[in-house]
């Protein structure tokens, strides 16, 4: 048996004060080596309870008065799953079993907002790296469980898959925390004209066709990420944006598509075709050295720009400053710790006006310092991460925990305070 099963997850009746509903599960099995069987799908609750059956290779199962899977921090019960089964039976017994955790919720975009089972999401996360010392670019489940109880700690409820899809086990770990995911293929490095070829172009096609047919099954993945600032400005851009985003709305209708930019709005013949407008900028660092005092109009002016021409929600998909731990100084002098923190300070500023507009995330440039190669630019990697490569915290991370708690009290939805079992996380205050 090679069962491959197709969920999506609906809600009706989304104002329901209870945030109770029909819940629908729409699968698909395909079934390989044999022609007589008869399937059995059933979906259990976490109790362990039948909610719903069927019969066949494809239907729907729907779960009255569903639970619904929900992000860290906005409910009192995040990431409810249940289990799909399917038997499949010939003359004998059961002769194949498969199980699928399911998640039941709804993801959607209006021109202000990113909604979840129809509630308001603000992604306050990071982006990441699959890298530590001694494994190098690698899986490694420690590090990995001591990255989640970071993400925890530090509140964050999202990050990005940058810039390539992470293991399988990672947004298996997402789905039972709670951790939202923007999903982003290995679309980086697009800048050349040849790159945005039809060549290019249908190997870009099938790559999306592969990360959407792995990862179309886990509700923590509520968007998917094309590429990462690429050109497009190029004239070809134009075409090869609107043909990737539609062909991905294609094989999942149930997900916003979107691409990291770092074009300016005026130039970029892509965004008219993505549904939420993800933007990268580093004012005062690859630019005006340490200059802080430009941050906030520069950073008012492109979020006002960008939602101005394209009415669509907007994300800070990265911003930051490389900071060596333990290096200080006053004035804040680049690389200091003292600079990172401003630096991150007067974004905040400027965020905290727009999010109650229609910017509706930040996520950090980095979660943690990562290697890179050898550069005159970089001291032993890249040190942009809030936590050292070795997952020790710089004072920004302290800075940031404050803002996200704070942020996930002020956006909490009426919700009931979160359980949670891990260590450090603090509870709301009121």
């Amino acid at each position: 048996m090679d069962p491959r099963l197709r969920y999506e997850s609906g809600a009706e009746d989304q104002q329901c004060p209870l945030l109770r509903c029909c819940g629908l599960v729409n699968y698909w099995i395909s079934v390989k080596g044999n022609e007589h069987f008869q399937l059995e799908v059933r979906l259990l609750d976490e109790d362990g309870q039948v909610v719903a059956q069927e019969t066949g290779d494809q239907g729907q199962l729907q779960v009255p008065g569903a639970n619904l899977w929900w992000p860290y921090l906005m409910h009192d019960h995040p990431a409810y799953l249940y289990s799909l089964e399917v038997r499949m039976m010939t003359a004998g017994p059961v002769s194949d079993f498969y199980t699928l955790p399911v998640g039941i919720r709804t993801v959607a975009v209006t021109e202000s907002k990113f909604l979840i089972n129809g509630k308001p999401f603000y992604f306050h996360g990071v982006n990441k790296h699959e890298d530590s010392d001694i494994r190098g670019k690698g899986f490694d489940w420690p590090l990995l469980m001591k990255d989640f109880n970071l993400l925890y700690w530090l509140g964050a409820n999202s990050f990005r898959t940058s810039h390539y899809p992470y293991s399988e086990e990672v947004l298996q770990l997402c789905d039972r925390y709670g951790i939202v995911v923007i999903d982003e293929c290995p679309g980086v490095g697009i800048v050349l004209p040849q790159s945005l070829g039809n060549e290019s172009l249908r190997h870009h096609l099938e790559v999306m066709e592969e990360l959407v047919r792995r990862d179309k099954n886990h509700p923590a993945v509520v968007m998917w990420s094309v590429a990462n600032e690429p050109s497009s400005a190029l004239k070809p851009a134009g075409y090869y944006f609107k043909t990737l985003i539609t062909h991905t709305k294609t094989l999942d209708p149930t997900r916003p598509v979107t691409f990291v930019t770092n074009t300016k709005y005026d130039a970029d013949l892509g965004a008219p075709y993505v549904d939420v407008i993800c933007v990268n900028s580093y004012f005062s660092w690859y630019h005006d050295y340490g200059h802080l005092e430009v941050i906030q109009p520069q950073l008012k002016s492109q979020f006002e720009n960008w939602y101005k021409t394209h009415k669509k929600p907007v994300i800070q998909s990265e911003y930051g400053a490389e900071a060596i731990a333990g290096f200080h100084e006053d004035p804040p002098l680049m690389f200091s710790e003292e600079y990172q923190k401003a630096l991150l300070e007067n974004y905040h500023s400027v965020f905290d006006q727009k999010r109650k507009e229609y910017v509706v995330g930040e996520l950090i440039w980095n979660f943690a310092d990562f290697m890179t190669n050898q550069t005159p630019t970089r001291v032993i990697g890249n040190k942009k991460g809030i936590f050292t490569r070795q997952r020790h915290p710089k004072n920004v991370a302290f800075i940031l925990r404050e803002r996200y708690w704070r942020i996930a009290n002020e956006t909490r939805h009426h919700h009931s305070v979160p359980r949670t079992q891990c260590l450090g996380t603090r509870p709301f205050t009121f």
